[in-house]
């Protein structure tokens, strides 16, 4: 019987077997690359399977697209006619922009119960005794809610057009609209990650996924907030929805930002940051052995 010697496994480098079944077979050389390449790779490879859930559980898709849409009408034809939005712009080109961080919202939710039914299950467990990097069994799951975000707007786009959403935003205006709307996604999603490491039940966890969605109506986004009572108007115009949903109102209707713009980029990439790194002390707590 032939004894198979393996050398010494270096950082950075991982064992990638042939396969062949044969242990004699086996190509035990170790495989140098930098820990950022197989973080990379991780990432990419849990990222296909989330969106793999997706393709065989498509309800995962109705919150992101059927709510936003049925937003984008209740608001257009039941209280359109009855809100001034104090400008010359028509309530629906008001309005599109804050159903747009709603989608963000509402995709963010589904990242939360995502990360709770892996930790229920014993999945975070298994994802947590592999060589791959920790960071990249929730960032797989941050990476197919941007792809989930994505449809959802171009659904609610689609729609808001048909119904007289009418842009006045250049090339350069719906790519800045986009990458902040992407950005406010990418932090709540992380957000919602927390909220699916600390959950309880995949029921809790979409009750308390609600506090990515309450601030909203508390902002901008469907009504001025100078027609807000003095102290509500002070909490929305200074809160991070509001001024993520006035940068991208801006942008997509080609009007002054003022200081939206870097006020959201402060906020949610800090918010980002910070949520981050609170997922990873989570992670590494939840699934410690």
């Amino acid at each position: 019987m032939s004894i198979v010697s393996t050398p010494p496994e270096l950082p950075g480098t991982r064992r990638l077997p042939s396969t062949s079944p044969a242990a004699s077979d086996l190509d035990l050389t170790p495989v140098s690359r930098p820990a950022l390449v197989w973080a990379l790779s991780d990432i990419v490879q849990l990222t296909k399977r989330s969106l793999l859930h997706i393709r065989r559980d498509p309800d995962q898709l109705v919150s992101v697209s059927l709510q936003p849409v049925i937003l984008v009408i209740m608001f257009r034809y039941l209280f359109g006619g009855a809100i001034s939005t104090g400008s010359k712009e028509s309530y629906i080109n008001f309005l599109m922009a804050g159903i747009l961080i709603e989608t963000a919202a509402l995709s963010a939710t589904a990242t939360s119960t995502a990360v709770a039914v892996d930790m229920l299950s014993g999945a975070m467990d298994r994802f947590r005794a592999l060589p791959i990097a920790n960071s990249a069994v929730l960032a797989g799951h941050v990476l197919a809610d941007l792809a989930r975000a994505a449809l959802g707007m171009a659904v609610m786009v689609a729609v808001g057009l048909a119904v007289g959403f009418r842009p006045e935003a250049g090339p350069a205006g719906w790519l800045g609209a986009l990458a902040l709307t992407f950005l406010v996604t990418f932090a709540l999603s992380w957000m919602a990650a927390c909220i699916g490491l600390l959950g309880s039940s995949a029921e809790a966890v979409q009750q308390y996924g609600m506090v990515l969605i309450l601030p909203i109506f508390f902002s901008s986004a469907f009504v001025p907030t100078g027609t807000m009572p003095g102290w509500l108007r002070v909490v929305a115009e200074n809160q991070p929805m509001t001024q993520a949903i006035d940068a991208v109102r801006a942008l997509l209707l080609d009007q002054p930002s003022g200081n939206h713009i870097p006020a959201t980029l402060l906020w949610f990439t800090g918010l980002s940051a910070v949520c981050v790194a609170i997922a990873g002390m989570l992670f590494k707590a939840r699934t410690k052995t």
